[in-house]
């Protein structure tokens, strides 16, 4: 397994540039692998730690450009450092997503600020997608009448609004917003509403009230 540390993944059918770009890196502290196909780079170990990939247009195997596009959402940061700059191609990684499209060689301050600034983009993006999957787990400990319950919550709904709609008691739904708040590691009713937002959960409020009662009483005959 490659250490848990920043680690930079070359990939480029150019030997030179593969060679320059790693022997550069490696000069300046940073961890640097290489390889020649997409397929090298796609078999290989990640690092939990952030990440970026230099990338080259012309690979062995396929396209970099469509390497691009199967690792989107999942890969690191991309910077394309190639000797093929085309207008298509960069106009395309670039809306594709890639960071920069620099060609080689590359000055080397500049490529340095790149690979930084990949670096610090793709701590954000792990740090959010762990909160996120965290709230996922917290919500699926949720039962679901207290699913049911949040997005009415954070509506701001009151209790008898709650109760009036699913068939309970207040006190019962006194108990599921304790439970929500509990469950979702809430420590106010604004942080609960903004891990709904990261969620993704829309808010029921008072003008969507006869639909709402429509799921309830519909979920109510199902059980």
């Amino acid at each position: 397994m490659i250490d848990p540390v920043q680690m930079v993944f070359i990939v480029s059918g150019d030997g030179c540039v593969r060679s320059e770009l790693q022997r550069f890196l490696s000069a300046h502290g940073l961890q640097a692998i290489a390889f020649e196909t997409a397929a090298g780079f796609i078999a290989c170990p990640k690092p939990i730690a952030p990440a970026c990939l230099i990338l080259d247009v012309i690979l062995p195997d396929m396209n970099g450009l469509d390497l691009q596009q199967q690792l989107a959402g999942v890969g690191p940061p991309i910077l394309f450092v190639t000797r093929h700059a085309e207008i298509a191609c960069s106009v395309r990684a670039i809306k594709a997503g890639a960071l920069d499209f620099l060609t080689s060689p590359v000055e080397p301050q500049l490529l340095l600020s790149a690979v930084r600034a990949a670096f610090d983009l793709d701590a954000t993006t792990r740090e959010k997608r762990a909160r996120v999957n965290g709230m996922r787990e917290r919500l699926a400990s949720l039962s679901p009448r207290e699913r049911q319950v949040l997005p009415m919550v954070i509506g701001g709904l009151l209790n008898k609004q709650v109760a009036a709609i699913l068939g309970i008691s207040e006190i019962t739904v006194q108990v599921h917003r304790r439970n929500v708040m509990q469950k979702m590691r809430a420590s106010s009713f604004a942080d609960l509403v903004r891990n709904a937002e990261w969620l993704g959960i829309a808010p029921v409020s008072n003008l969507r009230l006869p639909r709402v009662a429509r799921i309830a009483e519909q979920d109510a005959v199902a059980s």
